[in-house]
């Protein structure tokens, strides 16, 4: 058979179409647009968001028996059903759906495109926080797989809702790797960080690193503290080399690195602003930030010219988190 005569060399030397191409790379802009309709993806934690992801508390908050406590959390919970509420009062679902519907409002507001996930199962009350089940990256998302054994199931409604929005999935984690998105953090387009501890392993991280450094991303590893559960406990990007930080709970070596990158950072007292730290940054130095700042910490961040919206979230902290564990960007403008 001569060449002339075989088919796949017609296709592939004479219709660029059939080619196979490498370039240019899966994440790019021109790529994503015309392969998956639009630019998923992010690679900063304080650009301007797009589209972002939530989950109203609804059925699966029911779980909740108040005739059911675990004594050696003080909490509400069942070992055997694989649920708590770590709280002294039972939840207040009226309440935790205003609060969520108010922050849903600002973002709306802000021109933000909301989607929700869908197929929640009544069994997972922590899925309100959809920081955790899942990571996002230039070009897509990275699934998770949950530290926490009661959280563990939260992903299949996160995969199902990212096939539904048309949202490329780059990796799940696999094997013995677990990670949380809570403790994943841009620091700039080039560099990420992993809080590695009790919900979150090497072998997880590592797994993220991977993609990453396909990408041209650096990874840095960040041990926590004692029982500290996620980064974003203590350290939240506000704006393009600007950090609201909790020093109490992270170690000086990160504390330093900041600074060697030229990140500035504003400290809070985590007696009187514990959740602060937790708000979400919709664009350069402008937050979404929970009721309840002291005037010495809204001085400070109105001092490096960070403005914010406030909303009530004190419902919402009580089943654990609080509003940048409520999210999960799915796209921002580049910074």
């Amino acid at each position: 058979m001569t060449s002339e005569s075989n088919p796949h060399w017609i296709y592939n030397q004479t219709i660029k179409m059939f080619a196979a191409d490498a370039s240019p790379p899966f994440e790019a802009d021109t790529e994503l647009a015309r392969t998956w309709g639009k630019v998923w993806g992010i690679d900063n934690d304080v650009g301007q968001v797009r589209s972002i992801l939530v989950h109203r508390p609804g059925p699966e908050m029911q779980i909740v028996d108040e005739k059911k406590r675990i004594a050696e959390i003080g909490s509400f919970g069942d070992v055997e059903k694989g649920w708590y509420f770590q709280s002294d009062t039972p939840p207040d679902i009226p309440a935790m759906q205003a609060q969520h519907d108010a922050m849903v409002r600002a973002f709306e507001a802000a021109g933000i495109e909301v989607h929700h996930v869908e197929g929640v199962d009544n069994t997972r009350l922590k899925s309100c926080y959809t920081r955790d089940p899942l990571i996002m990256v230039k070009g897509g998302a990275i699934v998770c797989r949950m530290g926490a054994r009661i959280r563990r199931g939260e992903e299949l409604a996160i995969t199902r809702t990212l096939a539904r929005i048309g949202i490329p999935i780059l990796r799940t984690i696999s094997g013995t790797g677990i990670m949380e998105g809570g403790s994943f953090a841009w620091l700039n387009s080039k560099t990420c960080a992993i809080g590695v501890g009790v919900r979150v392993n090497r072998d997880g991280a590592e797994q993220v690193g991977e993609v990453l450094r396909r990408q041209g991303v650096e990874l840095l590893i960040v041990d926590l503290p004692g029982y500290d559960i996620h980064l974003d406990v203590s350290f939240l990007m506000i704006d393009r080399d600007l950090a609201l930080v909790n020093p109490f709970g992270l170690p000086y070596s990160f504390l330093e690195e900041l600074k060697a990158r030229g990140i500035r950072c504003i400290e809070i007292d985590p007696a009187d602003d514990s959740w602060i730290v937790n708000s979400l940054a919709i664009a350069p130095g402008r937050l979404v930030m929970p009721a309840g700042a002291t005037n010495r910490t809204l001085d400070r961040l109105a001092s490096h010219g960070v403005s914010w919206i406030t909303v009530p979230y004190a419902a919402m902290h009580k089943n654990g988190g609080g509003i940048h564990c409520s999210t999960t960007p799915l796209r921002r403008d580049s910074v």
